[in-house]
């Protein structure tokens, strides 16, 4: 008899259930989404993703949907009323990273290739697949995060040390950390040489080292 599936045990509240459902680990490549997830990353810092995903839409509404040429223009006026806001996490210090963060993601965007490719270079453009069996499995950091830190604070990103970074890397999908017992580890492979080596039950260091091969 095959083993139960079963959905990964950190989702709890029927929203956090329905974003591991449908958002959580699936490849993101947007340069405008990623943004978004930067910024909401940030906003988590001491906190838990649920407090922050429950507050998604009134970020979305205070943030102008997350458009980063008006982020940037932010004055202090604006910084006051978003301090008045309780839709979103009242702490000046990670506003005002916003508002250092879209800049330094217009800088960025300019550069060749764009912030979406430049972020999944840190796992050599495609999904690390890795095989958790228990939450205990799944690190806070990794070197790859250790490094998007290193490089995003050099641009002038703020709040992005390594555990946010690894956040990102996880929501984004750059890393599959579904536990294998969970439905959406397979779901959120993408097609191609590294679905394959998922599928015959390769672990992670056995990808890394077919990376390394091509």
């Amino acid at each position: 008899m095959g083993v139960a599936l079963k959905r990964c045990p950190w989702p709890r509240k029927p929203l956090d259930v329905a974003y591991h459902d449908h958002e959580w680990g699936v490849p993101l490549r947007d340069d405008r989404a990623l943004f978004e997830l930067l910024i909401l990353e940030g906003a988590q810092a001491g906190l838990s993703w649920s407090i922050v995903l429950a507050k998604r839409e009134n970020y979305r509404r205070a943030f102008d949907d997350f458009d980063p040429e008006k982020i940037a223009a932010y004055d202090a006026r604006k910084v006051r009323r978003l301090l008045a806001d309780s839709g979103i996490v009242r702490n000046r210090l990670k506003i005002e990273a916003a508002i250092a963060n879209a800049r330094a993601f217009l800088k960025a965007r300019r550069d060749p290739g764009g912030f979406g490719p430049h972020l999944w270079s840190f796992v050599g453009g495609r999904q690390r697949i890795n095989h958790r069996r228990s939450m205990r499995d799944i690190p806070p950091r990794t070197a790859q995060s250790d490094a998007m830190s290193r490089d995003l604070k050099a641009r002038g990103f703020k709040f992005v040390g390594t555990t946010i970074c690894y956040a990102l890397m996880q929501a984004a999908g750059m890393v599959n950390d579904h536990l294998v017992s969970c439905p959406r580890h397979a779901a959120c492979v993408p097609a191609g040489p590294a679905s394959t080596l998922a599928a015959a039950g390769a672990f992670p260091g056995e990808i890394e080292a077919k990376y390394a091969q091509e």
